[in-house]
């Protein structure tokens, strides 16, 4: 497996300074993923896998997002005006691209073209968390797993999720490929035939060490008994 977490900091460079929000909003989901990094390092450890993750908030450059997307840089995040998005010149655009977005992928590149090279299996998992509550709407999945039309991890992801009682399982909910959400997933992996799928966890969950420690057992522990599967030597069926 190779872990990857787009969303893991809430970090903001000083020359940024808060982007003209309250320091408060920068603890928010707006800014960042809250508590899927800590979820994902449980997972790295316990899957000996490695871990990719971004470490600039979102608010500066979204890096699960395409260059030419809207969204790129959030302008309105929920219902939240950045003041200091509002304005981004030419320069800037450069600027944040290569201050955070190319090293981020970048990164995965070179850890997924060395384990290719090298004729290692790679399954690529993204992990991220989502709010309880959006746009006055409530969310009651306790975790999603989102896929496209490659349903090989996310099938048995489900499945055994699903068999975990007290577990409100999601699917492509509360988000889906069509919300424009699996980009990374899609030039890393999708784009070489490489199994992929992309983990959401509300961010109640996960919100202390205990249910960060938990949860990421639990999913390296459900990965793990999905890789048993395969045969030795043997490629996770198509």
């Amino acid at each position: 497996f190779l872990l990857v977490c787009d969303h893991a900091s809430n970090f903001i460079p000083a020359e940024y300074g808060t982007l003209g929000l309250p320091a408060a909003d920068l603890t928010r989901h707006i800014a960042w993923d809250p508590g899927a990094l800590p979820v994902a390092r449980h997972m790295a450890g316990a899957l000996d896998a490695p871990l990719v993750h971004s470490g600039v908030s979102r608010l500066v450059i979204d890096c699960n997002r395409p260059l030419d997307a809207g969204n790129l840089f959030w302008t309105v995040s929920e219902d939240t005006i950045v003041p200091g998005n509002q304005d981004i010149d030419a320069a800037d655009r450069r600027h944040r691209i290569a201050l955070a977005y190319d090293p981020f992928h970048d990164a995965i590149e070179r850890v997924v073209r060395a384990r290719l090279a090298q004729g290692q299996e790679t399954w690529i998992v993204s992990i991220h968390s989502f709010t309880p509550v959006y746009l006055g709407t409530q969310r009651p999945w306790h975790i999603g797993i989102i896929h496209d039309t490659d349903e090989r991890l996310a099938s048995p992801l489900i499945a055994r999720l699903r068999a975990v009682d007290g577990i409100n399982v999601g699917v492509n909910q509360p988000y889906s490929p069509a919300d424009k959400v699996y980009f990374t997933l899609e030039k890393h992996a999708r784009s070489r035939g490489l199994p992929c799928a992309m983990i959401e966890i509300r961010n109640d969950e996960i919100a202390g060490e205990a249910g960060q420690r938990m949860w990421g057992e639990r999913l390296a522990g459900i990965l793990s008994e999905v890789e048993a599967q395969v045969p030795v030597g043997g490629r996770i069926a198509r």
